[in-house]
């Protein structure tokens, strides 16, 4: 399986999107827009602004389609 490492995060208050290198190894807990500096925070049940707000989620989901807490949030 190829991991997807670039992901479009889409701002929720102003709808600025953004192509983003995801860290391969950890989860980005937080995320500010480069247009209005909202700073996100992942959705309830998400582990990252990457699964919340990305068009692909994070490489750790990609790989197991589970988030391991101990490595990733």
């Amino acid at each position: 399986m190829n991991i997807i490492l670039k992901s479009i995060v889409t701002c929720p208050k102003c709808d600025y999107k953004k192509e983003e290198k995801m860290p391969t190894n950890t989860c980005q807990f937080f995320y500010e827009c480069k247009k209005c500096k909202t700073v996100l925070k992942p959705n309830k049940g998400d582990c990252c602004v990457y699964c919340s707000f990305g068009s692909i989620p994070c490489p750790p989901i990609q790989e197991n389609n589970s988030c391991k807490k101990n490595n990733c949030c």
